[in-house]
């Protein structure tokens, strides 16, 4: 493949890993019925006026596959981040001991596990359609290289036949990534 094609080929090859990339880590706070500190990624702590991830004002750990403790490194801020946890509505209600706050992890229900399967599907398909776009562009900068760049008509043949490939393979692992998470949520 020539240089100018391959160039375009890896950018938007790079494109959809980002896509993939962020399917799984957004899959991550997906809450399944066990303990995983990835639930609070999204929460944020009024920490002297500003708003603070919780991790960096506390340290989440899971003890067992059912419980979460957060450990403040301020006992002032205790209540801020039960408040923070309670207004992330993540489906967990924290409890403290004056020390730890702890989360129980409750079972999943059968309607509960369906809605998670169903949230996962369409972030995958809108990963699919993000994936398509980066491919549809390359696309289109292949034949503005071939109109004003010189790249020949082969080249930019080949090019598209490359970027088919790699659209394919991240398709293929997007579903990939669904079936792992429709596995694990459905998994009692």
């Amino acid at each position: 493949m020539l240089p100018k094609a391959k160039e375009i080929v890896d950018a938007a090859d790079v494109k959809m890993q980002d896509a993939v990339d962020f399917l799984e880590e957004d899959l991550k706070n997906y809450r399944v019925g066990k303990a995983s500190p990835a639930i609070f990624n999204g929460v944020t702590v009024d920490y002297y006026g500003t708003a603070t991830p919780l991790n960096q004002v506390a340290s989440i750990t899971t003890p067992d596959a059912k419980t979460i403790a957060i450990q403040p490194w301020e006992r002032s801020m205790i209540a801020k981040i039960e408040k923070a946890i309670l207004d992330a509505n993540v489906g967990l209600t924290p409890s403290n001991n004056g020390e730890i706050i702890r989360c129980v992890v409750p079972a999943l229900t059968e309607e509960r596990r369906k809605d998670l399967i169903k949230k996962a599907k369409a972030q995958g398909e809108t990963t699919k359609v993000t994936v398509r776009n980066a491919r549809r562009d390359g696309i289109d900068l292949l034949k503005k290289a071939q109109k004003n760049e010189g790249l020949s008509e082969d080249g930019e043949k080949e090019g598209e036949d490359e970027l088919q490939k790699v659209t394919d393979k991240h398709v293929k692992n997007i579903d990939a990534i669904i079936a792992e998470k429709e596995k694990e949520i459905l998994t009692v």
